[in-house]
């Protein structure tokens, strides 16, 4: 898992955001997804594990099938008045064929987030890359 989830990480470096991407070798054009999911919740107890399997089992996998890497994270921010946070967090990483459409296509998981585990936001990247398998 680890090792898949350095070779997404690796072969994501081919690309320059916001330019076209020229692929070459044998690879094809992809968009990369990386997703931040804050665990801590204001109003109890953070996200379980069974949970993030559940959230994964019901809407990541039916939407994205063909596959995906979750890494469990710790992760920090900033709150408006300066206040550190510190929460623990899970990343997931998406590799879609072709280009543009991981916006439009994560938007639905990112709701459904927000709306169970009522969080303000998930941090999202969408970046262009070659890739090859």
């Amino acid at each position: 898992m680890r090792l898949a989830a350095l070779a997404l990480l690796l072969l994501a470096g081919c690309a320059t955001p916001g330019t076209e991407t020229a692929c070459r070798g044998g690879t094809l054009t992809a968009t990369v997804t990386e997703a931040y999911f804050g665990r801590s919740l204001r109003d109890r107890a953070e996200v379980t594990d069974a949970e993030w399997d559940g959230f994964l089992r019901e809407v990541v996998t039916p939407a994205f099938p063909d596959g995906l890497t979750a890494l469990d994270g710790a992760g920090q921010w900033r709150r408006p008045d300066g206040t550190i946070l510190r929460e623990r967090s899970k990343l997931l990483i998406l590799v879609l064929p072709g280009a543009d459409t991981a916006t439009a296509r994560f938007l639905p998981a990112e709701t459904v987030w927000k709306t169970r585990f009522g969080q303000q936001s998930v941090l999202t990247v969408h970046r262009p890359a070659c890739v090859g398998f």
